[in-house]
């Protein structure tokens, strides 16, 4: 089975959306509705996820990027989470097929350790594999707490990520664990100075998984631009939307001029 894809909007900007960890493409949507007319959208269940659980394709940056590109053409690439790692890979990998790149709450390393102060809790992310084997569920209800907490209401967002998490079924074991992997051990700091793209970094202020100080580093290692907006989480699309969409403005303006949809 090939990953699944939906095409959104028709605005005159082509863009790759890909969700975070354990979720799908349909998470996306409120930023998906504030873009539609500034953007034609490719959204994409990443592989064991959503309408892609039954895609045999391993959950690694480098294989899900060559694989989105195949079905895309050139566009921004707007990773959340861990799909900023896919993002990142591909803008990296592959310029001649990402015009510009938008990370979103995402980060070149997510753990924290000796030499990067910025990242999430080793030990916690390294809990989160252990209790997939044991608790699937639950596991995947405490991940969804981290990214609820810091928000404007965080009781409501849970409540809004508990009816979305499963809405296209339940991800792969597999690729949870797989997924686990990329953000325990991806570092793309050193590559970032090597980035031909360009780049906005929107983060959170009150995001407890990516803080916003990753966030700031890294688009200044790039030449990239950074937003913070204020009030959000580590998913700023549900309820700041519009904030977003201005973060990205700048970005959709360089890339307006961009090679025709094919």
């Amino acid at each position: 089975m090939s990953l699944y894809m939906e095409t959104r909007g028709h605005g005159p900007v082509p863009m790759v959306l890909l969700h975070g960890w354990a979720m799908h493409g349909g998470v996306l949507a409120p930023l998906v509705e504030a873009l539609e007319e500034h953007c034609t959208m490719y959204v994409v269940d990443l592989p064991g996820h959503g309408y892609s659980r039954d895609c045999g394709l391993p959950l690694e940056p480098h294989a899900c990027a060559a694989a989105i590109a195949r079905i895309t053409p050139p566009a921004i690439w707007l990773g959340w989470s861990l799909g900023g790692i896919v993002a990142l890979t591909a803008a990296l990998e592959m310029p001649q097929q990402v015009r510009g790149l938008a990370m979103l709450c995402a980060t070149p390393k997510f753990v924290r350790d000796a030499g990067w102060s910025f990242g999430a809790d080793g030990k916690l992310v390294h809990q989160l594999a252990t209790d997939l084997e044991t608790d699937y569920h639950a596991t995947i209800e405490r991940f969804l707490a981290l990214e609820a907490m810091g928000s404007a209401d965080p009781r409501a967002e849970l409540r809004h990520l508990r009816t979305l998490v499963f809405a296209r079924g339940e991800p792969d074991l597999r690729v949870l664990q797989e997924g686990i992997r990329i953000l325990e051990n991806a570092d793309r700091r050193a590559a970032l100075p090597d980035l031909r793209v360009p780049s906005a970094w929107i983060s959170g202020r009150r995001d407890r998984l990516v803080p916003p100080q990753a966030m700031q580093w890294s688009a200044s290692q790039c030449d990239g631009s950074h937003a913070e907006i204020q009030q959000a989480g580590h998913a700023p699309f549900f309820g700041h939307a519009d904030a977003v969409v201005q973060a990205l403005q700048p970005l959709l303006a360089s890339t307006h001029a961009m090679s025709p949809l094919r």
